[in-house]
């Protein structure tokens, strides 16, 4: 068993004075661990071979399921250069212990190190400059094609909770993935119509707008499809989410993203309750 390499687990803790990013209660945990919830746990990774269970995970789901382009060093596995500087959460099935669903964390001071987050890439995120000492970035979030089902995300969600209370952290941004292959050929009207939904009812204040780097042609597209947005942009809206502005397109995974940010203010009452007890 490899331990991560530098620069995730040992400058964490020490670019976030206010509290360690995992908190342990017994040295070598790392994190409470939360079984019972339909039948998952949920850690943080501490070495380097949970990592690559997550990236075999993101692989599989990514490249097989999706028929995602993917450029690795490692065959069957989804690695890119902001991997080493994230923190990564895994729910591993109780009983088998395989990971059956994941999240990346980007912490500011990481984001500094790497020079920039995986969603600048995709979009330009000046209008946020005053939120990014206190923002994290979620990514290549994944759930086993077998798993599915809300006991996963609602354990992902509370732990990712509790992180950012623990670090005094107060607001998430991530690119939420709409897929443009429908019948076997790649068609962005979904994500266009989408958009058009979207931009009406949960379009984010214009100071913190954010535009594509490449962004979907959605004015030659059919935007007048009735369809909903995939389940997990769903849930991130009901959490209180906004959409920062238009999709971008995104050829390697085959994918529009909308550009997405959820704060801890903004948490309605229940789920504030459910995931933080008050």
């Amino acid at each position: 068993m490899n331990d991560l390499p530098s620069p995730t687990l040992p400058l964490s803790p020490v670019s976030l004075p206010r509290g360690s990013l995992h908190c342990p209660d017994r040295p070598g945990d790392a994190v409470a661990i939360a079984p019972g919830r339909a039948g998952v746990e949920v850690a943080w990774a501490r070495h380097l071979d949970e990592v690559r269970q997550a990236q075999k995970l993101r692989y599989d789901v990514f490249a097989t399921e999706m028929g995602a382009r993917l450029k690795s060093p490692i065959a069957g596995h989804d690695i890119d250069i902001f991997d080493d500087y994230c923190e990564h959460l895994l729910v591993r099935d109780a009983q088998t212990r395989e990971v059956i669903g994941t999240y990346r964390v980007l912490t500011p001071a990481q984001a500094q190190r790497v020079g920039s987050t995986y969603s600048d890439t995709e979009f330009d995120l000046t209008r946020l400059r005053s939120l990014r000492s206190r923002m994290v970035e979620l990514g290549r979030s994944c759930v086993h094609a077998q798993h599915r089902h809300g006991g996963v995300i609602l354990a992902l969600w509370g732990a990712l909770a509790d992180f950012m209370v623990r670090n005094q952290l107060d607001t998430m941004v991530g690119c939420a993935s709409i897929p443009m292959v429908r019948n076997g050929v790649v068609c962005g009207d979904a994500a266009a119509s989408i958009w058009r939904q979207l931009r009406q009812t949960h379009l984010a204040a214009i100071e913190y707008q954010v535009l594509p780097r490449l962004p979907l042609p959605v004015e030659r597209l059919d935007d007048s499809l009735d369809i909903e947005p995939p389940a997990l942009i769903r849930g991130y809206l009901r959490l209180g989410a906004r959409v920062l502005g238009a999709p971008a397109w995104d050829p390697d995974f085959n994918s529009a993203d909308l550009p997405m940010m959820m704060r801890i203010g903004d948490l309605p009452a229940r789920y504030r309750k459910h995931f933080l007890g008050s």
